[in-house]
């Protein structure tokens, strides 16, 4: 196959029906159906995020050509079952960015970001009310099956809009400090009944507002919070490893000191990067 060819989408769809033919495919792919492969689809999304993240354009396209056999697989085994095909597919979302984007292929007029974003939300609540869905609130059409984090903030942005929201950040701070107190509130419970399932349940509970807010804290400073996460991991990622290489250089395992060592060795990491965060 020439570099042409492989370049071609209809070689990584006949790949595909190659890899699910039920009489000389593999049998790892032909076992698979759309639950299967959805958390690969997720997964594959993630590591696109990640090469960006690292700036890695060689395996960014790589993510990219991953994440697009995510939509081949699905859309085979759609074809498979008779619901539709690959092609369906793309005229879908090419019908979708059209009508969706009138200010670039019609004659309305869009001023700024901000407002394509209100009107394309708007556009997509049209859309359900024409497909006969019923739910008319403004929480309609928010996913359940995104990361709960990202659907945190869909569910602030869309409440938002009808002025249900903080004027900004401060209040968003407050707020925060009233469910850390009521976090500390329900572990003084579990600490004194650690066999009751109503405390830890309420624990949970408080957490999770607590996680809300502070979910609703990064969209007020216009901070993304999958970033922010991000950031904060791959930050704890280095310096826990870095940790690791010098106990290693004293001879020592972290798994074997207590836990004042490791503070000091998360202060020597610290001050090594001349930082105090």
């Amino acid at each position: 196959m020439s570099s042409d060819e492989r370049g071609d989408i209809h070689a990584l769809i006949g790949i595909m029906a190659r890899l699910r033919d039920p009489e000389g495919g593999c049998p790892w792919d032909r076992k698979q159906d759309f639950a299967s492969i959805a958390p690969y689809t997720v997964e594959e999304a993630y590591e696109v995020a990640d090469a960006i993240d690292r700036g890695d354009m060689d395996d960014l396209r790589g993510e990219l050509g991953d994440l697009l056999l995510q939509v081949v697989f699905h859309a085979r085994m759609a074809e498979e079952a008779g619901h539709f095909a690959f092609g369906d597919v793309v005229a879908a979302i090419c019908d979708k960015m059209v009508s969706r984007h009138p200010h670039v292929f019609g004659d309305a007029e869009v001023t700024d970001a901000e407002s394509q974003t209100r009107e394309w939300e708007e556009h997509k609540r049209r859309e359900r009310k024409a497909r006969g869905e019923t739910d008319g609130s403004a929480l309609a059409g928010v996913s359940r099956g995104m990361p709960e984090w990202m659907r945190a903030v869909k569910l602030q942005d869309r409440a938002a809009r009808t002025g249900f929201d903080w004027p900004g950040p401060g209040p968003v701070i407050e707020k925060l400090h009233e469910e850390i107190d009521e976090v500390r509130a329900e572990l003084d419970a579990v600490a004194a009944g650690p066999d009751d399932a109503a405390a830890r349940d309420r624990l949970e509970e408080e957490i999770g507002d607590l996680l809300f807010v502070a979910a609703n804290l990064a969209r007020h400073a216009r901070v993304d919070v999958g970033s922010a996460l991000r950031r904060a991991n791959l930050k704890f990622e280095r310096r826990f490893r870095a940790m690791e290489a010098l106990a290693e250089g004293d001879g020592k395992s972290l798994a074997e000191l207590p836990l004042r060592a490791h503070e000091a060795y998360w202060a020597r990491v610290k001050l090594g990067e001349g930082t105090d965060q």
